[in-house]
């Protein structure tokens, strides 16, 4: 339902007329961070007989964004890895595994420009689609080993506020939905093991500093 809600708010701002106040053609590039926070329950594993929990990361992230019309951009998000320590619970027994990933998101973003909004603050919104890799993962247990997680392909949905303390230089907050879904897979005694599909789906909270062009 969040999602459905920001896809709506999206799609009803593209409509929207305004006084133009980014014009196209310019360029904004944003140098940050962000906080991973996946979803609460990441699902269940093996016929629902392992419970999954990914922790949350906080990494330096950049973006670029350009408005290819009046208030419109497109934006690309890139980070440094995120690491995420993975704890397996089946019963009384725990296993502790853990990933890296990068999650580069493509969006489409309207800017809420020129309405003389106190402090001349920016609020946008944007919808686009996140591609998450996962790499580097690791499972400590004797019995299983080579820990797989697939890639990830879905849709993100962002909603921001730019506050200006320059003509062309702003202060963001963010925050950003992302729908990641992986397959799981272990290797036990040579053979390949199908867990199932971990929900990881995060909440993403930012800061950054943004200069426009």
């Amino acid at each position: 339902m969040k999602l459905q809600s920001l896809v709506l708010v999206t799609a009803a701002a593209l409509t929207m007329t305004t006084a133009f106040a980014v014009p196209a053609g310019t360029w904004s590039v944003a140098a940050g961070a962000h906080m991973v926070e996946p979803k609460s329950n990441n699902g269940t594993l093996a016929d629902g007989t392992i419970g999954v929990d990914v922790d949350s990361d906080i990494q330096p992230t950049v973006s670029g964004e350009y408005f290819v019309a009046n208030n419109i951009g497109i934006e690309l998000l890139a980070a440094t890895p995120f690491h995420h320590d993975i704890t397996l619970t089946a019963g009384d027994t725990t296993i502790d595994a853990k990933t890296q990933h990068l999650p580069p998101t493509l969006s489409v973003q309207y800017h809420f420009d020129g309405y003389n909004m106190p402090m001349n603050v920016k609020p946008f919104v944007g919808v686009g689609v996140n591609y998450t890799t996962f790499f580097k993962e690791k499972i400590y247990s004797d019995a299983f080993e080579n820990l797989k997680l697939d890639d990830s392909v879905g849709v993100a949905g962002h909603i921001g506020l730019d506050i200006p303390f320059a003509p062309t230089e702003y202060f963001r907050i963010d925050a950003r939905y992302m729908d990641i879904k992986t397959d799981a897979s272990v290797e036990s005694n040579g053979n390949t093991v199908e867990l199932g599909e971990v929900d990881i789906s995060p909440w993403v909270y930012g800061v950054a500093f943004v200069k426009q062009f």
